[in-house]
């Protein structure tokens, strides 16, 4: 599936709404809970202004933007740890994601029903938290108990594990998500440790907020201490050193069904020039350290996807496996020195293409021919 962002949050938050109108899928949005079952996904290109630019140098017959999947999950309610509701379908989903898109309802709205009978983002956030920390806490002791005797066997690896694994236990148990505990400078062993162990943690995973707003709000810049639901959230986020997008699903509802223009007009209309849905999609490709390059022709102008810090050949094989497996050399031009130069003959010929070998970690923008041989 490639990767994927979980759409996560309380029932009747607007989760389906902002999946439907991001995919332009037609997953159900009804007004009760549980409505979504089982989980609805959707490839998104991610907006990326260079594609076109990039496309018109070179004149290219076809673009073809990177991805980024989405995939709508039920709502959680309190106990969900426990089983309650839908809680294990829902945490099971969220296991299968690469990061966690949190939608947090700061509308009130007397004919959408409030599974806590009022709008109050703090809570709502932390309902959902204290359930993956509930779950995480479970799964986390009852891999203590095998850790802890192969331990005793006097496996040195083992012992080391079980540091980690009790530090991950004390943790959680103080309501910490396992994420926070990477970042602490509390972390016994090594990075490719934690990895190991809390990889699949669901509070591994990396969150952003997405706060779904009235219409009228949707121009404003969220404030600290502010009187409105998303300034709470707002304030919350900061707190986790997390990020925020702000979005109307009410309005991201209606211009989906708009063509380009009428949509930016629309949207100046309300005092925006971006859709908030193009915000969530580039948030959750940067929340995920996600870099994009290119590879530019006449044929087409590709973006491809890559994880920051990988490799070239590594990023070969996402275009093709023998690309990776027979890698000889990466020619390379920056973004900005293409730009410059008009295109692929001047940049060569200015002294801006760099030859690469395997050892080379792909930049962001990077435009790249790769040579191979299999």
């Amino acid at each position: 599936m490639g990767f994927t962002c979980g759409i996560v949050g309380l029932p009747n938050v607007g989760k389906s709404t902002i999946f439907n109108a991001l995919t332009s899928a037609k997953a159900a949005a009804a007004n009760f809970p549980f409505c979504t079952i089982e989980p609805n996904t959707g490839a998104v290109p991610v907006p990326d202004p260079r594609l076109e630019i990039l496309a018109g140098i070179a004149k290219s017959g076809k673009l073809i933007p990177t991805q980024i999947t989405f995939v709508d999950i039920a709502g959680l309610i309190r106990g969900a740890s426990k089983g309650e509701g839908l809680g294990n379908q829902f945490l099971g989903h969220i296991r299968s994601v690469d990061a966690i898109a949190h939608v947090v309802r700061c509308f009130d709205d007397e004919n959408i029903v409030h599974v806590d009978g009022s709008v109050n983002p703090r809570r709502d956030v932390e309902t959902i938290d204290t359930e993956l920390i509930l779950s995480d806490f479970d799964a986390i002791q009852k891999l203590k108990l095998k850790v802890e005797k192969a331990a005793k066997t006097g496996d040195k690896l083992a012992k080391g594990k079980l540091a980690l694994v009790e530090a991950l236990e004390s943790w959680l148990g103080q309501g910490k998500p396992a994420r926070t505990l990477k970042t602490s400078g509390q972390l016994p062993g090594t990075p490719e440790d934690y990895v190991e162990i809390a990889g699949n943690l669901l509070t591994s995973k990396p969150v952003l907020f997405v706060a779904n707003v009235p219409e009228g709000e949707i121009a404003r810049e969220p404030a600290i201490g502010g009187p409105l639901p998303v300034d709470d959230l707002a304030a919350y986020a900061k707190e986790h050193n997390a990020p925020m997008v702000t979005i109307s699903g009410q309005v991201e509802a209606e211009i989906a069904e708009l063509n380009a223009e009428e949509r930016k007009e629309f949207l100046g209309s309300l005092g925006v020039s971006t859709s908030g849905l193009d915000r969530l999609t580039v948030a959750g490709y940067q929340l995920l350290d996600l870099i994009t390059f290119f590879t530019v022709g006449p044929k087409e102008c590709h973006a491809w996807t890559a994880q920051a810090g990988s490799t070239a050949p590594q990023c070969a094989g996402k275009i093709h496996s023998d690309f990776e497996r027979g890698f000889i050399r990466a020619e390379v031009i920056g973004y900005n020195d293409y730009v410059e130069a008009g295109g692929e003959v001047k940049a060569k010929e200015g002294g801006k293409q760099r030859t690469e070998g395997k050892e080379y970690l792909m930049k962001d923008g990077d435009i790249v021919h790769f040579r191979f041989n299999v």
